[in-house]
């Protein structure tokens, strides 16, 4: 017979047309990537449910830290763990009546507190520095006498000293304008919308003794981005993976079979 020519294409897949694109490892791979990354996006929304709780502050009272219309999240905490700088939320019906409101604390139970000296804050002698006061204002316009603080009970001010109407507006109440720790139910720990980050430090306190940890939000952002990024991945694996088999199926270039 005479000799006939033809040609063939390479086998791709390992020789089988039914193997899916990317490999079984591949898919393997990726379906992991895709349930691990639900685990930990829809783990940190729930930890970040339990832990925090959005707040929208309506004054300014707390300018520039915090401004009127501003977005809170506040973590959790008992009264029992608030320390001197921290930005709280507590109610107590003697301010407002059934409204949460938002404060710095300045002294706790047995702290004497007063003002003003050389324009700053004096908290057991020692004179505060507050870089989150509005630049170029004083401590506080109104000078009061020295307050000591009750035990079990809070000194707090808006760090907008001039229209805040904080401790210093009730130093006349039986309690000297002061607020029991059991009225606080959360302590402010970022401003979300529109976004401000998370509050920085209040390193003046630091001499009188320790400070408040942040909370675990930036714990949270990280399992939730990395979250995002492994679904987003993991899904995404197939259709690349098949386009880019779909691709060199094109571009393989004949083979020759022989004569026969």
């Amino acid at each position: 017979m005479g000799g006939e020519s033809m040609t063939r294409t390479a086998p791709q897949g390992g020789g089988t047309g039914t193997a899916p694109a990317g490999g079984r490892l591949g898919q393997r791979l990726s379906g992991l990537a895709v349930a691990l990354g639900l685990v930990l996006f829809l783990g940190g929304f729930a930890w970040g449910a339990l832990v925090y709780r959005p707040y929208t502050v309506p004054t300014s009272s707390m300018t520039p830290t915090i401004d009127a219309g501003d977005r809170v999240l506040a973590q959790r905490v008992d009264g029992g763990e608030v320390r001197r700088g921290d930005v709280v939320v507590f109610e107590d019906k003697t301010w407002v009546t059934n409204a949460k409101v938002v404060k710095r604390v300045v002294a706790v139970g047995g702290d004497t507190v007063s003002c003003c000296t050389d324009g700053k804050l004096t908290v057991n002698g020692k004179q505060i520095d507050e870089p989150y006061l509005p630049e170029g204002s004083l401590a506080e316009i109104k000078n009061f006498g020295t307050v000591t603080v009750p035990e079990g009970r809070l000194f707090l001010l808006g760090d907008e000293r001039q229209g805040s109407l904080d401790s210093t507006a009730h130093l006349t109440d039986a309690v000297k304008g002061t607020v029991a720790r059991t009225a606080v139910s959360a302590r402010v720990d970022a401003v979300v919308w529109p976004w401000k980050g998370m509050l920085k430090r209040p390193t003046g306190f630091e001499t009188l003794g320790a400070l408040s940890r942040p909370g675990p939000l930036r714990t949270i952002e990280l399992l939730v981005v990395a979250g995002a990024v492994l679904v987003l991945g993991g899904g995404a694996y197939g259709p690349i993976a098949g386009r880019l088999h779909r691709s060199r199926t094109r571009t393989a270039r004949p083979e020759a079979a022989g004569a026969r």
